[in-house]
């Protein structure tokens, strides 16, 4: 499985963007998505999650309300909407893919990820 993830952009604080993680080479609806983020000097940390379904979604308490996931099977692509934008959410956002044998599931922990996108940088000035 490849997940490659895009949208990143250098943007000012209250402004959207919209990340984009491509999944390609195995069954989309085999799959939860998961994204993550990394700034300079932190650990990883998870940011949303998607079931392989698109039924269910899991946020960090840092986004919700501000950001969403969504997913479009057709596309083999999972979304994730960032609105309100605030320096703290500079990173690179991380997609990755976790094979799950029933729906409505998901991990907030990166380690139980096999499958990882290369990032996209978002940079948020305030």
């Amino acid at each position: 499985v490849q997940l490659q993830a895009s949208g990143g952009g250098l943007v000012q604080a209250g402004d959207s963007l919209r990340l984009s993680c491509a999944v390609s080479g195995g069954t989309f609806s085999s799959y939860s998505v998961g994204w993550f983020r990394q700034a300079p000097g932190k650990e990883r940390e998870f940011v949303s999650a998607i079931s392989r379904s698109g039924g269910s979604t899991d946020f960090a308490d840092s986004v919700k309300g501000r950001f969403t996931i969504s997913s479009d099977s057709a596309k083999g692509t999972v979304y994730l909407q960032l609105t309100d934008l605030r320096s703290e959410d500079t990173a690179i956002y991380y997609c990755a893919a976790r094979e799950e044998p029933y729906d409505n599931t998901w991990c907030a922990a990166g380690g139980e990820y096999r499958h990882w996108g290369r990032g996209t940088q978002v940079t948020v000035s305030s």
